[in-house]
């Protein structure tokens, strides 16, 4: 399946309440406004084609950059390939929810996300953040040096309330994803969302997101779901 081929599907696919979702998300035109389960026929075709994924992800359409994330490969990305992707990722869907899911799929993941976490700009701190999520929500806790992570949480808890509004959300995520995945932390994450509480993330023209990361590890505890992993990182 070609590129032509692939946009006028994706076209094909598009919905008009899809796009203004996305739209009020801080997406912008171009975009067809596909949702993401109905992208899955189309992937089930191609599978991996990282020539094309490019091809797509160079468009700056929403839709064609997410479709690029679920075809692309991730191993054979470089880490200039995944600089060059998030410097397209213009709001928060592409970079956490495309480029930093693509990434965890790599073998140099945790080198570029701890070097976008020490950027200082919002989209690229949060796709690092958000890399880390993917990661320890799927791979062996041992992956992970315990020194580096209780270092991170320690980051989490004196930089969060300061951080700008998008990195809050994914470092809110981190500190979630510690608290219910990587089991060597656990209590050290709770404590720390005790210590954090309320973290308010403001959002344009909409009202404020209040994020209670103890409250939502709570209820993974209850659900006895501590330790979980998921199977597979990309839909």
């Amino acid at each position: 399946m070609d590129f032509e081929t692939v946009m006028q599907e994706l076209e094909a696919l598009g919905k008009e309440r899809m796009k203004k979702m996305y739209i009020s998300n801080g997406a912008h035109e171009p975009l067809f406004g596909v949702a993401t389960g109905a992208m899955k026929p189309i992937a089930k075709k191609i599978k991996i084609n990282q020539p094309l994924a490019e091809e797509l992800y160079a468009t700056g359409n929403y839709d064609a950059m997410y479709f690029a994330g679920i075809i692309a490969d991730p191993k054979a990305m470089t880490e200039q390939d995944y600089d060059r992707w998030i410097d397209a990722a213009y709001f928060y869907m592409l970079s956490d929810y495309v480029v930093a899911v693509t990434l965890s799929e790599s073998d140099i993941a945790q080198d570029v996300a701890d070097k976008w976490i020490a950027s200082g700009e919002e989209l690229r701190m949060s796709a690092g953040w958000s890399c880390y999520c993917w990661l320890l929500g799927n791979r062996p806790d041992h992956e992970f040096p315990e020194s580096k992570i209780s270092n991170m949480l320690e980051m989490v808890k004196n930089t969060i309330h300061d951080s700008p509004e998008r990195t809050k959300s994914a470092m809110n995520n981190f500190l979630y994803t510690v608290g219910t995945s990587y089991m060597p932390l656990h209590e050290k994450a709770v404590e720390t969302a005790k210590e954090i509480g309320i973290v308010e993330v403001k959002r344009d023209n909409k009202k404020s997101s209040f994020l209670n990361a103890l409250e939502n590890i709570q209820k993974q505890i209850d659900k006895g779901k501590l330790g979980f992993k998921r199977k597979y990182v990309r839909c």
